[in-house]
């Protein structure tokens, strides 16, 4: 009589995913090659054979942040590997964390995936399961980012992502199309471009064509833009589509027609940085600032609805109160809807920590509060007058009945992007209401950064 063959339990992987929505994809990356090789995956630290670590190393306060991460798995697991952008300096990682098995740079999924089969081989081959498994999403179901690509060609003195991730590598567009069009029927109702540079996307490889669905479509941001907002739900509805990390060279404003066309969502995610000429000269970034706010009219004369938000940084090298009484006055007058401010901060390797002109750190703070009390203030009024109005709302969570029984929800609305805008708070929602749903909401109240209303009756 044969034995009936019995399979080995699947070795199980940890991760940590720390940093960026880029680094995000990167994990959800390796962990769907890992399962395709046999693995499982560990809901806690005593439950993993190993634990991958997905570091960020932008800035020293993240490295910190990174390198408690690794202690901490290293104490509650012990078989610790490190990937991710502070891979890259990987004699520090060392130093702090002799213990840890291997480490790897940022998006080398190849030296992740090698390092796990060395330290923890797979206990069973990667055809045992039959139907092919979906790729694994470390987001909610029905919200999904799309890297379209890798890298970054600019030089910017505060920056060191080139150094971290390289130079612009962009994905082909009709790969980037497959992936979108697969989420999108797997249940995906927002997609999130996203890369170092939206706007130069293609750049890299002459803007090359490929054939997609009969006709050819260039790899350039409005092209993929165009065609992203031909893509349906199985429901036959159009996906939201929102646009991270746009440059505003002049091609932006071929996007703009198809916001007020419904093919994309009206929010553009632009990282301004500063607007005093000399700051901007400084960093290294272009110095248009009154350009850009031409530009922020004409596209609000197309696309009245369009949602701006951007960061910047203040207390740069050289930023004197003139140079921040600048940025303050083109925020009045930009009026942008949501806007990150960040302290600067010395990255090892970045050009900027040779400026002279250091800002003191008391000084930093008290220009941070400042500039927050602004945009404060702006958002606030920005909020106040969508009170009233019926806005497109998409369902990030739905919450158990109170004593009462009514039931609370928490949304965004087109001008919100998930993790780093506001919400939209719902009361008094369906108890058939589930997460990815797009409802009408009539905005009934609002604060400095969030909306409040109720499903507005049809």
């Amino acid at each position: 009589m044969n034995t009936p063959l019995t399979l080995p339990d699947k070795k199980t992987i940890g991760m940590v995913s720390l940093g960026c929505p880029k680094a995000l994809v990167d994990s959800e990356r390796i962990l769907t090659r890992l399962r395709a090789d046999g693995y499982a995956f560990a809901e806690d630290y005593a439950g993993a054979d190993v634990v991958l670590v997905n570091t960020c190393g932008f800035l020293d306060s993240a490295k910190e942040e990174s390198l408690a991460a690794i202690g901490e798995a290293i104490a509650e697991n012990g078989r610790v590997i490190v990937t991710g952008c502070m891979g890259e300096e990987a004699d520090a990682i060392r130093a702090a964390h002799p213990q840890v098995l291997a480490i790897t740079g940022a998006h080398q999924y190849e030296q992740v995936v090698e390092a796990v089969h060395t330290h923890a081989p797979p206990s069973q081959g990667p055809f045992v399961d039959l139907i092919p498994q979906p790729d694994i999403k470390l987001t909610p179901r029905h919200y999904s980012y799309l890297k379209i690509s890798e890298g970054c060609n600019h030089s910017c003195a505060f920056c060191i992502i080139p150094s971290l991730r390289g130079k612009l590598a962009s994905r082909r567009v009709d790969a980037v199309l497959r992936e979108a069009e697969k989420l999108v029927a797997a249940g995906t109702k927002e997609l999130l471009v996203i890369s170092q540079d939206t706007s130069a996307y293609g750049v890299d490889i002459r803007h090359e064509s490929r054939d997609w669905k009969g006709h050819p479509v260039r790899a350039h941001m409005t092209d993929l833009a165009r065609e992203l907002g031909q893509l349906r739900t199985p429901e036959g509805h159009a996906p939201w589509v929102r646009l991270h990390y746009v440059y505003p060279y002049p091609h932006v404003d071929q996007v703009i027609p198809l916001m007020a066309e419904g093919l994309l969502t009206p929010y553009l995610d632009i990282p301004f940085q500063h607007a005093s000429p000399k700051v901007l000269k400084l960093m290294k970034r272009p110095a248009n600032e009154a350009k850009v706010l031409e530009r922020l009219k004409s596209w609000r004369d197309i696309c009245p609805d369009i949602a701006i938000r951007s960061s910047f940084v203040v207390g740069f090298p050289g930023e004197t109160e003139e140079d921040f009484q600048y940025l303050l006055d083109w925020l009045e007058e930009a009026q942008l809807d949501r806007v990150g401010a960040f302290r600067f901060e010395p990255v090892e390797g970045a050009a900027a920590n040779a400026l002279p002109d250091h800002v003191p750190e008391e000084i930093k703070e008290e220009r941070y509060a400042r500039i927050m009390e602004v945009t404060e203030r702006i958002s606030a009024a920005k909020l106040a007058a969508k009170v009233g109005r019926t806005l497109p709302v998409i369902i990030d969570e739905v919450g158990e009945p109170d004593e009462d029984g009514d039931i609370g929800a928490t949304g965004r609305s087109q001008a919100d992007a998930p993790e780093i805008d506001g919400a939209v708070y719902l009361r008094n929602v369906p108890e058939i209401l589930a997460p990815g749903a797009i409802v009408n909401v009539l905005i009934e109240d609002a604060d400095a950064h969030d909306l409040f209303g109720v499903i507005a009756q049809k």
